[in-house]
């Protein structure tokens, strides 16, 4: 019998049992009228262009013209010059896709609007695919978008089915956010690691030392994390009035931050089962000749990034040991699901790699968790360190009259938190406060 069961008071969680696309497609075509939903494509000039990627890309421009009840498409494209702008165009129309839009953030149309918004006092110099999805959002709004969807650009198993699951919870039944989970199974084996072996394992890891230590608080927003059966995917589905508070996080921590934002500011909140059938799209790779797509520097991002949701947004004060101790949490429950996962593997014939798996987590994600940590507690040991040393000197007497140990501790304090700062845009709530005409000037540029 398929699962349906609801474990979450906070998360809903909708399954593929017998679904009806036909009455569901109906559905959504009835309520897009007054909803006007946009789905936002954001991608790379190399999606379309590399010889690798480009037949995956093709077959999402097919799928897409399939629907018939979307208000726009905008394909927010980075990393292109003059002809590749020109070629995404051709091959829009090619596709037969109706209402798009191509936001060109190299292109003298978009270019200017974030050197506005950082005239304004909101930094937009770091390109990305947050920056790229801020502006996105932005374009949505200005459209008059009730709802706005995001999928990647790289998805080899897309079909237009999951873009109506996707909105189907927002358009028809409006809940304020919507999150897509599925299978990572590739080439007859279970992917997914970094949520099977970082993610995952570091929540329970953390449930465990707010569970000894009785703080609700914490534990609501652990339990929160754990209720979405794949926290790291990239496809969403988000009601305008939540999106114009939402910040977006420019790191490879933006999903977790999406998550977070919504356990703060949403409502109705859900997750859709995106495909029954095996789900695949590109890989990241461990090698640190790329170092921003390699597995370490996603880690830390995402470490980093909900560390920041618990010390800085919710005030959670740690001790000097706690990374130490997290860490040999983390580690134990690593192994025990790698155990799990290679009986699941045994049970549905699929490859297995054991000693790959637990070589990620000894030498990839557990140092990541550690040197984190490493950081934090040597700003501590160096502020301890100074002031025993200006106490033991009489000499100083006079600076510590003046107030020398606050500002010790306060630099040490600033020093902790600014650890754990992760790069975001504001929200466009903000945005239009600093900018008043900002989504009248985004009509125009769109054609609208």
């Amino acid at each position: 019998m398929s699962d349906f069961c609801q474990n979450s008071t906070m998360v809903t969680t909708l399954h593929l049992l017998q679904q009806d696309s036909g009455q569901m497609q109906e559905l959504l075509k009835a309520n897009a009228l007054e909803k006007k939903p946009v789905l936002i494509v954001p991608c790379l000039a190399s999606e379309f262009t590399a010889p690798d990627r480009a037949k995956v890309f093709a077959n999402i421009l097919q799928e897409l013209a399939k629907i018939d009840y979307l208000e726009e498409i905008i394909f927010g494209l980075d990393k292109a010059d003059e002809s590749e702008y020109r070629l995404l165009l051709e091959l829009v129309e090619q596709a037969g896709l109706k209402n798009t839009l191509v936001q060109w953030n190299d292109g003298p149309d978009w270019k200017p609007v974030y050197q506005k918004l950082s005239q304004a006092g909101l930094d937009f110099s770091q390109p990305g695919k947050g920056r790229n999805m801020f502006l996105s959002f932005g374009i949505a709004l200005a459209l008059g978008a009730r709802v706005v969807g995001i999928v990647d650009a790289d998805i080899k198993t897309f079909a237009r089915e999951q873009v109506d699951r996707l909105f189907f919870p927002l358009v028809v039944l409006d809940y304020d956010f919507a999150k897509a989970y599925y299978a990572r199974l590739h080439q007859n084996k279970l992917y997914g690691r970094v949520k099977r072996l970082l993610l995952d394992p570091l929540l329970i890891a953390l449930k465990r030392k707010f569970s000894d230590s009785s703080a609700d608080k914490f534990l609501r927003i652990i339990d929160f994390l754990l209720a979405f059966r794949y926290q790291l995917s990239g496809e969403a589905a988000f009601r305008s009035d939540f999106l114009r508070k939402t910040r977006v996080a420019t790191n490879w921590g933006v999903e977790i931050y999406t998550l977070m934002e919504a356990y703060r500011k949403a409502s109705g909140i859900c997750q859709v089962e995106f495909s029954p059938a095996h789900f695949d799209h590109k890989h990241q790779e461990e090698s640190g000749a790329k170092p921003q797509g390699a597995l370490q520097h996603m880690s830390t991002d995402i470490i980093t990034t909900l560390m920041n949701s618990l010390m800085v947004e919710e005030g959670l004060e740690i001790t000097p040991t706690f990374f130490r101790d997290l860490a040999v949490t983390y580690q134990s429950v690593a192994e025990q699901l790698i155990k799990k996962y290679r009986h699941e593997s045994l049970f549905n014939n699929l490859d297995y790699d054991r000693d790959e798996e637990e070589r990620l987590v000894r030498h990839i994600f557990r140092p990541a968790l550690v040197s984190t940590g490493e950081q934090l507690a040597s700003q501590s040991r160096l502020a301890e360190m100074f002031l025993f040393f200006v106490n033991s000197h009489p000499e100083f007497g006079e600076y510590m009259d003046q107030g020398l140990a606050r500002a010790i501790n306060q630099v040490a304090n600033k020093g902790e938190t600014g650890l754990f700062e992760v790069p975001q845009t504001p929200s466009w709530e903000r945005a239009c406060d600093k900018i008043p005409g900002i989504f009248q000037e985004l009509r125009t540029l769109a054609g609208r």
